[in-house]
């Protein structure tokens, strides 16, 4: 049901998704839902490697993550088709353009600090920040703006992740956001498109 709704308030306290309930133990946050899952189903090694150093690289990219790849790549979504879903009016084309600088910036940083010459971000297997890390960038591909065309390397590395993942079952995971453009066509209850246009339109400040 609705994130802000009483019953999404007892699984988190700030009533935001994602959030975790496993029987009576509660979780909010992705990274921490992430780390918890993959301790308590003892996943392969390769997710959260328990050599101290590689899972020292993969918090340091999941800490990176959430104020460069996520501050911007989401906002591609919220820009070309959710914010104008709820508004009834399309944004500047300059909005766009300004996070595409930024999204540009952060992709950058991607390559040359955490990316480098390596298959995947820690090496050569696939982590918890490849997941992290694709889930993201596939947003903007949602919305027409492929940020892979141009970057050969960054091609590469989200090949590798499907391969790994399973084609199928990557695209399975990605199928909602690759249909993004279809909400397009949906009928939103006024009193929603009310409430949620002016805290939409925050989220671009």
């Amino acid at each position: 049901g609705p994130s802000n709704s009483e019953g999404a308030g007892k699984v988190s306290l700030l009533k935001k998704v994602p959030a975790l309930k496993d029987g009576d133990f509660t979780l909010a946050e992705c990274t921490a839902i992430l780390l918890y899952l993959s301790r308590k189903y003892n996943t392969p090694d390769h997710w959260y490697p328990s050599d101290i150093q590689k899972r020292a690289q993969v918090d340091e990219y999941l800490s990176w993550h959430h104020a460069n790849i996520r501050a911007n790549a989401p906002k591609t979504m919220w820009i070309k088709v959710l914010i104008p879903l709820f508004t009834g009016q399309p944004l500047p084309s300059e909005k766009l353009q300004e996070v595409m600088e930024g999204l540009s910036t952060s992709l950058k940083q991607f390559e040359e600090r955490f990316l480098q010459d390596k298959a995947f971000i820690i090496g050569n297997e696939i982590s918890l920040a490849d997941l992290v890390a694709i889930v993201e960038l596939m947003q903007p591909v949602g919305v027409g703006c492929d940020i892979f065309e141009d970057r050969p390397r960054l091609m590469e590395w989200r090949r590798r992740v499907e391969d790994a993942v399973g084609k199928e079952l990557f695209f399975q995971a990605h199928e909602m956001i690759l249909n993004i453009k279809e909400l397009s066509n949906i009928q939103i209850d006024p009193q929603l498109k009310e409430h949620l246009a002016p805290l939409l339109m925050k989220m671009l400040k």
